[in-house]
């Protein structure tokens, strides 16, 4: 093995695809899996449907059907999925012991078009890849069999590019983003968190714009919906956090759609008054942190253009846990560089635990906050600074519906900075 990496923070893209299916109301993941790969993507993955790790189909393969073939178990599987489980839509999603053996999983899978409900198959064996991947894989394959045009709708938009198991506050950063751009007059397609998912995934060729927050995911389903329905894509590279970048992401949207310049301004401005009422009152605790902050990208961005831009913190380093392909990076490096500080933070690509507080290490003697994951707790209290979980896994605390993005989730992020004694 060239590499092992301690804790690592994505899990193989089995369990992305489970993700996104699992996080879909009344999508049924059926696993063309064994058990130990079927368990072990329920227990990770919260299934907004199936509740967690109790009911979700699988094969569970043993040598047999990885000897001999698992097509005729795949076949009474997902009959008797059909049958039992209350779904809108069904994916069959392959593990690596089926991925390797050859399973013919498609042809299966027509046997059953006649199904009233449209089931699909997605190869996403581990070795493939990672979270991100399967996300990305399998979000584009229910699309492509689900997503129809019928008339384009100028107020509706797809918002994408965030993997839930990613977002600690997956449930609450979907719903401020949605509530901002609904305050603008629009219709938002999130695909999660509402039990209209399916019918979202439907609606979404009629989308007159995609808005896509990630700094370098999903461009495949940039490019079909820009093939298929001809909808263009809003890149917003990072989360918009605080009032800076929320005014910002909604004008962005706001100049793509045409809205009206009045409106979106009357909005924008009573955003940011509600939002700076309440940081009046940190004025006599104010603080400025020298700060490292670990995470993916996309939440990385957002944080940092917040804590430096809009609140005065100083930026050492930052660490990107994400796997960023190589040819990404200058961009999101740039992205960093045009933070309005004189100061500008190290970069760096690192997932492994130990190799992060390594890095951490370096900046001991200036560094008063650590922002990360539940992982990088224990380095934070061994150096002696500050620490606020900002980034998945959060696994010291629950999180229901708060968010940290937007106008009222930035607020909860300023909570816990301020409430870290």
């Amino acid at each position: 093995m060239k590499k092992c990496t301690e804790r690592p923070r994505v899990l193989c893209s089995l369990n992305g695809a489970v993700d996104v299916v699992g996080n879909i109301y009344q999508g049924i993941p059926i696993l063309h899996a064994g058990p130990g790969c079927s368990m072990q993507a329920a227990v990770a993955t919260n299934l907004y449907y199936l509740g967690g790790y109790h009911g979700m189909p699988s094969t569970n393969t043993y040598e047999k059907e990885v000897v001999f073939g698992g097509t005729d178990r795949l076949r009474e599987t997902i009959r008797g999925s059909l049958e039992v489980m209350d779904g809108r839509f069904y994916a069959v999603l392959t593990g690596c012991s089926m991925g390797i053996n050859g399973d013919d999983v498609e042809s299966v899978v027509r046997e059953f078009e006649d199904s009233p409900y449209p089931v699909l198959s997605v190869d996403v064996a581990g070795f493939r890849g990672d979270t991100y991947l399967g996300y990305q894989a399998t979000l584009l394959a229910i699309l492509k069999k689900l997503a129809r045009k019928t008339q384009t709708n100028p107020k509706l938009v797809n918002l994408y590019g965030q993997v839930p198991s990613m977002d600690m506050t997956f449930r609450g950063d979907l719903e401020e983003l949605t509530r901002l751009l609904e305050r603008l007059g629009l219709q938002v397609n999130t695909f999660f968190i509402r039990r209209d998912g399916v019918d979202q995934m439907i609606d979404s060729g009629n989308a007159a714009l995609n808005i896509n927050i990630s700094p370098w995911m999903c461009r495949n389903i940039d490019t079909y919906y820009e093939k298929e329905f001809g909808i263009p894509t809003l890149h917003y590279p990072g989360m918009p956090i605080g009032p800076t970048a929320a005014t910002d992401f909604m004008q962005r949207v706001a100049a793509r759609l045409e809205l009206d310049k009045e409106e979106v301004e009357r909005v924008t401005t009573e955003e940011e008054q509600y939002v700076y009422e309440y940081f009046d009152s940190l004025m006599g605790t104010f603080e400025r942190q020298r700060f490292v902050l670990v995470g993916e990208s996309n939440f990385a961005l957002g944080i940092a253009r917040f804590l430096v831009n809009d609140h005065g913190y100083i930026p050492l380093a930052v660490i990107l846990t994400d796997n960023v392909p190589k040819g990404k990076r200058n961009g999101i490096e740039e992205e960093f560089r045009n933070l309005e500080c004189a100061r500008k933070a190290d970069i760096y690509f690192e997932d492994d635990v130990y190799q992060i507080e390594q890095i951490a290490e370096r900046y001991q003697e200036r560094m008063t906050l650590l922002l990360g994951s539940t992982f990088e707790k224990e380095a934070a209290a061994r150096l002696g600074v500050f620490f606020v979980t900002v980034t998945a896994p959060c696994l010291d605390k629950q999180i229901l519906n708060r968010s940290h993005v937007g106008i009222r989730g930035c607020l909860s992020l300023m909570e816990d900075l301020y409430n870290h004694y």
